[in-house]
């Protein structure tokens, strides 16, 4: 199930104003952008079925390079269809770019399983022509295999087409930051945030490999032809850098700047850092719808560092922005006043909406009061993390709020804060399962999804945390709170399901029944096969399929970020400031969720807590208002309206 699922966006370079040399003159690598994963993975599919088909017309074998991982996942799913419409792999030479080692070909996690299970089980490539990095062998004859695995590619006269992910640092293969160009196919040691990207595939850093067999840079660089993939706004600050940024050592990937056929694909998300996508008035003439007059206007507050209503006339000339001036008809103190006014607007203390007031300039409508509220938590602790400041305000201002929890967040304890809370309950004289949920725990196995069992007592530890969260802000947790366990996440492990009607269904049951006035929801595009974008997706997927009914067309929707990001201003809509109490108010509601404190089983990138990251990122977000010379707040919770049907 494809949706075309994006955030508003307007304005931009106007199209045919400029030539493409013009408005990609930052650009070092040909790069073609796409609106999201799914045509993009499609254009690649293509391409590779093209170079098939031109070898198969010459008799001769196509020799592809492929890439593993998340980013490929999409561009599998393209191929196998296109075998199922008739293309054959029947000639096709593959060499998989990297494995981790030591790794069985069986283990989920191996690169090999992995590209079995969503690709070469499904199509009809011959058995003998496909050549994967062996992570079984000793450690003293994998110089050997690759010494072996290099010269069977120079057999096959070099590879034809070569298809690249990146890391975020960069990395191609497992070729890490301050790998030399003239490297070919060898054992690497595995850096820290390499390892750490793997963590929760492994179940954690500690069960990931430290070492991996990967093809070199000098291997990649000999092939015909390459495409670089990459998907989501987790890609694209590395997207940028290789594109746009310096040949440098410490970002690998940006050796393709020396290839002479290479092509970067993205979606929009790893676009938005590209110069013609985020400052397209840099190289090109742009159309000004207003919302696009305040992306501009905060970047030229960023770039100056001043205030909207200090910015100048030559602040604007010096900057490139004289295009806005000249088309707009405006002067540049009409266009600061335009923005001050249009960014203060976004500022409100009444989420809900302000009773008997003119709601004319205010994000959200005074009627009707009070409303029927349904945030929307893709796990049982996002909503507090995220919004708990305005998950208060709602409540302490008469609305009747909801909360569903989308999935159980099931993985996310660990197994002896499940000890600890059946050791708990044995010491409080309930029944002693203490024995046999040790033994349940001691029979798992490495990489294998967690038993039934387990998952189902690790869900009910979630759920008492989050109703006890939700007690926390006020709310009834035996009527207001709704706990939907959408099957997709209940695989076992860190591998989820795709989307179905079975999900869907169970969105539109609660959608009906509570027919609310505003629903909140999590809006993250950072990781396009992401727990966060399946939610995201169920929930709109359940708007449209009930589209046709009267309430769907009064109900406003607005989308919140998750725990690892924040809103550009210039794509707020609205904006909850949180006094001082508040905030300790909602920092207290997230300490209910004691399994997620201390050591979290996936944290990301970011080792503090949850409470520690909200209330920087909500304080931060505060200092940026104050800088652009707004009311100094304590913080700021701030949200993006979805305009579904208009």
């Amino acid at each position: 199930m494809e949706r075309n699922y994006k955030l508003p966006r307007e304005g931009g370079l106007e199209p045919g104003a400029d030539p493409e040399d013009i408005i990609r003159r930052f650009e070092k690598i040909h790069t073609t952008i796409f609106e999201n994963e799914a045509t993009g993975a499609q254009y690649v599919a293509e391409e590779i079925a093209a170079c098939i088909r031109e070898k198969q017309s010459e008799g001769e074998m196509c020799v592809l390079g492929m890439t593993t991982g998340k980013s490929p996942v999409g561009l599998f799913r393209a191929m196998v269809d296109l075998h199922k419409q008739g293309l054959s792999f029947s000639n096709v030479i593959l060499f998989s770019l990297d494995e981790f080692f030591p790794i069985a070909p069986e283990e989920l996690q191996s690169r090999n399983y992995s590209m079995h299970e969503n690709l070469l089980d499904h199509i009809d490539i011959k058995p003998e022509n496909i050549h994967i990095p062996d992570g079984t062998l000793p450690q003293n004859k994998v110089s050997t295999f690759c010494h072996d695995y290099e010269n069977l590619i120079e057999e096959f006269d070099g590879i034809d087409l070569m298809v690249l992910g990146t890391g975020v640092q960069g990395q191609i293969g497992f070729n890490e930051p301050g790998t030399y160009p003239n490297t070919r196919t060898r054992l690497v040691a595995l850096g820290n945030e390499s390892r750490k990207a793997a963590a929760s595939i492994f179940y954690g850093i500690e069960n990931v490999p430290h070492k991996a067999i990967t093809m070199g840079l000098k291997t990649i660089m000999d092939a015909k032809r390459i495409i670089l993939i990459a998907w989501g706004e987790e890609k694209a600050q590395v997207i940028e850098n290789i594109v746009e940024g310096e040949h440098q050592l410490l970002v690998p990937a940006t050796c393709l700047q020396e290839h002479k056929n290479v092509e970067v694909v993205i979606d929009e998300g790893a676009a938005s850092q590209l110069t013609r996508i985020k400052t397209p008035w840099l190289v090109g003439r742009c159309q000004w719808p207003p919302r696009f007059i305040r992306t501009a206007v905060l970047w030229l507050c960023d770039q100056v560092k001043k205030p909207i209503l200090k910015l100048t006339y030559q602040d604007y000339v010096d900057n490139r922005l004289g295009q806005l001036l000249e088309i707009s008809g405006m002067a540049y103190d009409e266009i600061n006043i335009q923005v001050f006014n249009d960014l203060q607007h976004t500022i409100t203390g009444w989420p809900g909406g302000k009773p008997n007031a003119d709601d004319s300039t205010r994000p959200e409508r005074a009627k009707p009061f009070p409303k029927r509220v349904l945030i929307f938590s893709p796990h049982p602790d996002d909503d507090v993390i995220s919004m708990g400041g305005t998950f208060r305000r709602l409540i302490t201002q008469g609305h009747d709020v909801h909360v569903a929890y989308e999935t159980s967040g099931n993985i996310a304890v660990h197994d002896d804060v499940v000890l600890q809370t059946i050791d708990t309950a044995r010491e409080c004289g309930f029944e002693d399962k203490y024995d046999e949920v040790k033994a349940i725990i001691d029979g798992k196995r490495k990489g294998e999804p967690e038993p039934l069992a387990l998952r189902q007592l690790k869900g009910s530890i979630r759920r008492g945390e989050a109703k006890a969260a939700c007690r926390h802000m006020g709310l009834n947790d035996k009527t207001n709170v709704h706990f939907l366990n959408l099957p997709f996440y209940e695989t076992g492990g860190v591998k989820k399901g795709v989307l179905t009607d079975a999900d869907i269904s169970r969105v539109v049951a609660l959608l009906q029944e509570l027919k609310p006035d505003q629903i909140y929801a999590a809006g993250d595009l950072s990781d396009p096969h992401g727990t966060h974008r399946t939610c995201i997706e169920a929930v709109l997927e359940a708007m449209n399929t009930i589209r046709d009914e009267a309430w769907t067309k009064e109900c406003r929707f607005w989308l919140y970020r998750g725990a690892w990001q924040e809103w550009d201003l210039d794509m707020v809509d609205m904006a909850v400031p949180l006094s001082p109490d508040e905030v300790v108010q909602k920092r207290h509601a997230i300490y209910r969720h004691l399994s997620q404190k201390d050591v979290m089983p996936f944290p990301g990138e970011d080792k503090r807590e949850f409470w520690q990251r909200a209330e920087e990122r909500t304080q931060n977000t505060a200092r940026l208002y104050d800088k652009l010379g707004m009311a100094e707040y304590q913080a700021i919770e701030v949200f993006v309206r979805l305009r579904l049907f208009n």
